[in-house]
């Protein structure tokens, strides 16, 4: 969408000794509103995110799938502004000072009626609200199944991976300001990429696109994201069926417990021929048989 993902703004650059003006591409950032509903039913506000435009269907369904609000195959619709139909089509306007508002709006239609109080069970487990770390891993069990994959994949496949999830990284590339998150093949091919200002959102998406796809679950895939491994990125992986992830940065505690016990192969540090494999190493051969 030309002038929302990525916006021009006119700034001072400052290096030593001089100061000059000229425009700079920035990331887009703009509120979108998640709706759902049953084909009978008034559609209800399930969440306001603040994301980058572009893939929009995308990030809502894989949002509401990902935090365990509606299944594989019961999507029916996704439109903005409640019109429309699926496949997704995303909105072309050329116009940076035009009215977007009917594009931050996305409804998705279930073939099931839409349960609103399913809303505070799950929001609950992932609110910032001094919920324990036990509590979180224990409703994840209603969440997620433990991982069941024989993938194995070489050491020289995760060590490629930031290389080619940075090369398909076209918005990074504009304006240095985007999370990106991919899937990818078993010998590291790139399946598809998305990106985000949020890396929330960039996983949602690429989640979310293989859902409408009918590409779920993610048994013989692997994930990566462009930043750290946090629970909540994890979690999302687990409801993929994903059975390895890999972050260039670092994981949190409850991270690793999450993955340990659900069954992901959880991959940090990752940087050139170096990372830390800090849950079921087994899926990652060694080219010497080190183990």
């Amino acid at each position: 969408m030309p002038g929302r993902n990525v916006v021009r703004a006119n700034i001072v650059a400052v290096t030593p000794g001089t100061r000059s003006e000229r425009r700079d591409r920035l990331a887009g950032e703009e509120p979108m509103e998640i709706r759902a509903g049953g084909m009978s039913q008034e559609p209800v506000e399930v969440a306001v995110t603040m994301r980058t435009p572009g893939h929009d269907f995308d990030l809502a369904t894989g949002f509401l799938y990902n935090e365990g609000l509606i299944t594989e195959g019961d999507v029916t619709r996704v439109s903005y502004c409640d019109v429309g139909s699926r496949p997704p089509v995303e909105p072309h306007d050329p116009d940076p000072d035009g009215d977007h508002s009917q594009f931050n709006v996305v409804t998705v239609r279930t073939r099931s009626d839409f349960d609103p109080s399913s809303l505070r069970r799950n929001f609950f487990m992932t609110s910032s609200c001094g919920i324990c770390g036990k509590a979180s891993l224990d409703q994840l069990e209603g969440m997620c199944h433990s991982v069941e994959s024989d993938l194995r994949v070489p050491e020289a496949v995760i060590s490629a991976l930031p290389e080619r999830l940075r090369s398909s990284q076209s918005l990074f590339e504009a304006t240095g300001g985007l999370h990106a998150a991919g899937i990818f093949r078993p010998d590291g091919t790139v399946d598809l990429v998305r990106e985000d200002i949020g890396r929330h959102n960039a996983l949602d998406k690429a989640i979310g696109a293989k859902l409408l796809a009918g590409e779920l679950p993610l048994a013989g895939r692997i994930v990566a994201v462009s930043g750290r491994a946090s629970y909540e990125l994890v979690q999302k992986c687990l409801a993929a069926g994903a059975p390895i992830m890999c972050a260039v940065s670092a994981p949190s505690s409850l991270a690793v417990e999450a993955a340990q016990r659900f069954g992901l192969t959880l991959i940090g540090f990752l940087r050139g021929e170096s990372f830390n494999i800090y849950s079921h190493p087994e899926r990652v051969v060694s080219a010497t048989g080190i183990r």
